[in-house]
């Protein structure tokens, strides 16, 4: 016991004491870094209320429309027309490659949901062009890209169910054709083409228009 008072003097010693805070307060959280201060950005009176802060939501919302719409349709029609083409290829395989057209067809669907959306993703601006302060994405540039988006994804939704149950039942109706009256198998053949090709038309419908709306934008943000 004796041995150890010596040590307890010690670590009494003002001078240890000292060194012991000196280490204890390097372990210590450093100090949080000072906040910048905020700097105020030039811009026009009243820009934000033709360019509001959630006018992008309305763009990206329109391209995620377009694409994912798009391809709901061109996946239900290549699902449903896909299912009769296999089942059908097991008693008529000569028949396969002739039957693929509204596969094709449902696929392209896609393709006009993908344009769409490339426009009107890369219209999007984070800043102005001209100051680099704020977005000049106005708020009609907003709106027309949306509604742009949801006219190419629901006519492409519309053609992609159109062509899944009109290619179904045509791609059923060539293959269950007697083999020796090819006329009739022509005959059949050349309607259901017919028919998806009528049907395609309502999702290029949608394409042409979807293509005027994502043009037709302003970025003008000044209300004067």
């Amino acid at each position: 016991l004796a041995a150890h008072r010596p040590q307890r003097a010690a670590h009494s010693h003002p001078g240890v004491r000292s060194q012991l805070a000196a280490k204890m307060a390097s372990f210590a959280a450093p100090a949080p870094p000072m906040t910048p201060p905020r700097v105020m950005i030039d811009m026009p009176a009243n820009v934000l209320e033709l360019c509001p802060p959630y006018a992008p939501l309305l763009g990206f919302l329109g391209a995620a429309a377009a694409l994912v719409l798009s391809n709901v349709g061109a996946a239900y029609g290549t699902g449903l027309a896909g299912i009769a083409l296999s089942n059908t290829g097991v008693e008529r395989p000569d028949l396969t490659f002739k039957n693929i057209i509204p596969v094709v067809m449902a696929g392209v669907l896609g393709i006009y949901g993908l344009i769409i959306a490339v426009i009107i993703g890369t219209s999007v601006a984070a800043f102005s062009s001209g100051s680099g302060t704020y977005s000049d994405y106005s708020l009609y540039s907003g709106f027309s890209h949306l509604a742009g988006g949801l006219t190419v994804g629901l006519c492409s939704l519309s053609c992609g169910i159109c062509i899944g149950i009109a290619g179904d039942a045509g791609i059923r109706s060539v293959a269950e054709a007697p083999r020796h009256k090819p006329a009739v198998v022509t005959k059949l053949y050349v309607g259901m083409v017919l028919i998806q090709g009528t049907a395609s038309a309502l999702g290029m419908y949608g394409l042409i228009i979807a293509l005027l709306m994502s043009v037709n934008t302003s970025n003008d943000c000044n209300p004067m």
